[in-house]
């Protein structure tokens, strides 16, 4: 079952490019673990200072391997340099996936697949 991670983080700066930037060997070695499907930090171009996180895991095990291992602690202590506002950051499971557009390019809320 996949897991995502998504939400966002608020700096106490105007422009979070250099700290993005500056995290790409976290990102980088985050992708080099089992399981991690993305990883991608962000910059909102409308809200100055705060950064979107996206992640897929193909499973938990992949995920608590994530939280266990120097990439996740490395990029917490890289991103503890600078002052936070707030932040929102959540885990979902995902027991189904399919595409946004079914075989005749219909976009569909409901899952077509699971009837």
């Amino acid at each position: 079952m996949a897991i995502i991670i998504a939400g966002w983080i608020d700096l106490d700066v105007e422009d979070v490019t250099d700290i993005i930037a500056s995290a790409k060997a976290h990102i980088d070695g985050a992708y080099t673990e089992n399981g991690c499907i993305h990883y991608i930090w962000t910059k909102d171009v409308f809200v100055p200072g705060r950064i979107h996180v996206y992640e897929e895991w193909s499973e938990t095990a992949d995920l608590q391997y994530h939280f266990d291992n120097h990439w996740y602690k490395d990029m917490g202590g890289h991103l503890r340099q600078f002052p936070r506002k707030g932040s929102q950051i959540r885990k979902f499971r995902v027991d189904l996936i399919e595409p946004v557009y079914d075989p005749s390019g219909t976009p569909r809320a409901d899952f077509f697949t699971a009837k």
